[in-house]
């Protein structure tokens, strides 16, 4: 699956929304990035961070797939959004 930057972002700023309206999950994710909040609401422009939003996601089946049945999107899009913002670092991926 081909994803732009653009889209690639857009991805992992729709997860920051999914994941900080639930409050487990919104712990969850500084627990396992180590980012504080302010960090995190800093950082929207930072590839990094954004990629570490949808790393948290993926490591998720229930919560993916919920976040792609609320937005309408294809459950494949949070993993390659992942593998754009990450340059495909340790994946090969022709399609990146």
């Amino acid at each position: 699956m081909r994803v732009s930057q653009d889209m690639a972002e857009t991805t992992a700023l729709r997860a920051v929304a999914f994941i900080v309206a639930d409050e487990a999950a919104r712990a969850g994710l500084l627990r396992m990035t180590g980012i504080g909040p302010d960090n995190l609401r800093h950082g929207l422009d930072d590839p990094a961070v954004l990629a570490g939003v949808l790393e948290f996601l993926l490591a998720n089946e229930p919560r993916l797939l919920s976040f792609c049945r609320e937005n309408g999107l294809d459950p494949r899009l949070p993993a390659a959004a992942h593998r754009r913002l990450t340059r495909g670092e340790g994946l090969s991926d022709p399609d990146l």
